[in-house]
């Protein structure tokens, strides 16, 4: 995912304590600098701040960094020469996601079967209550309507 020119994500959202591939094609890649690095921190004040050398490849300068808590994740490029990309002063700050932890099962917690034994039993409901629903559709009607013929040891009773 591309978010700024020049600046891609191995995802399409940044999410705290997560991993997260960056590929940089901006003007380090273009004049063909030697020795790319990211200089990154979190948040307003900048937290945590870090510098990680950058792999050149065929796709750009590209580093993987491990995203930590924040508003924000914000960094720069620097290159052998001490010059920097910091988007015109600005640096370059993209919104960080909570994690969500609706479904994550911790590992303190013990776990009841009682709820997996409930489910079970709800779903198999759940499927007598519709076998009930489509016989009764379907054989309803016929019943009075006169049109039902019931099977007695291969002959038909009306």
């Amino acid at each position: 995912m591309e978010l700024i020119r020049n600046i891609f994500f191995n995802t399409d959202k940044l999410v705290e304590n997560a991993k997260v591939k960056i590929s940089y094609t901006g003007k380090f890649f273009q004049d063909g600098s030697e020795h790319v690095s990211i200089h990154y921190g979190f948040g307003t004040n900048w937290d945590n701040i870090n510098d990680i050398v950058m792999e050149k490849t065929e796709l750009g300068y590209q580093a993987e960094v491990q995203l930590l808590e924040g508003e924000t994740f914000n960094f720069c490029f620097k290159n052998g020469n001490n010059d920097w990309d910091n988007n015109e002063g600005s640096n370059y700050i993209f919104p960080l996601e909570k994690v969500s932890t609706e479904l994550i099962v911790l590992e303190d917690e013990p776990v009841s079967l009682g709820s997996a034994h409930k489910l079970r039993k709800s779903y198999l409901w759940s499927k007598k209550i519709r076998l009930a629903v489509y016989k009764i559709i379907t054989y309803l009607p016929r019943i009075i309507s006169g049109n039902y013929k019931r099977k007695l040891n291969g002959n038909e009773i009306n």
